[in-house]
């Protein structure tokens, strides 16, 4: 019996792509560039994490940020503002600073246009 609740805990753990949020390395204060989000079609498949992309979480690829960095990212044309967890790698077309997931672009008023001048700075 003892084994199998191991089991199951070991199970539930999974490869740490569900990350509480941490903190932005010492150093980094932040970007600016355009904002793009992730496509309906990539909901539910794995993202470099490990996790599984969630159109409804705030989530985010950012290139170099660690996995689980919590990022505030602020929409330069309205100033609206939303919290996001980094847990993929991109995106990878020039000028781009980070992908968000479709519940981030909505609270960011971007889903019409798809892309947004935005600053990213630590989110505290």
């Amino acid at each position: 019996m003892l084994l199998l609740a191991v089991v199951l805990l070991v199970g539930c753990a999974g490869r740490g792509g569900h990350q509480a949020g941490v903190e932005a390395p010492a150093g980094w204060t932040g970007e600016q560039g355009q904002a793009s989000y992730y496509a309906d079609r990539y909901h539910g498949r794995r993202t470099a994490s490990g996790e599984h992309y969630d159109r409804e979480a705030l989530t985010a690829a950012h290139r170099t940020l660690p996995f689980g960095t919590r990022v505030r990212v602020t929409h330069l044309g309205n100033g609206r503002e939303t919290v996001v967890r980094i847990n993929d790698r991109g995106p990878f077309v020039g000028g781009r600073v980070i992908d968000l997931s479709r519940r981030a672009a909505e609270e960011l008023g971007m889903v019409r246009s798809g892309t947004a001048a935005v600053r990213l700075s630590p989110a505290r």
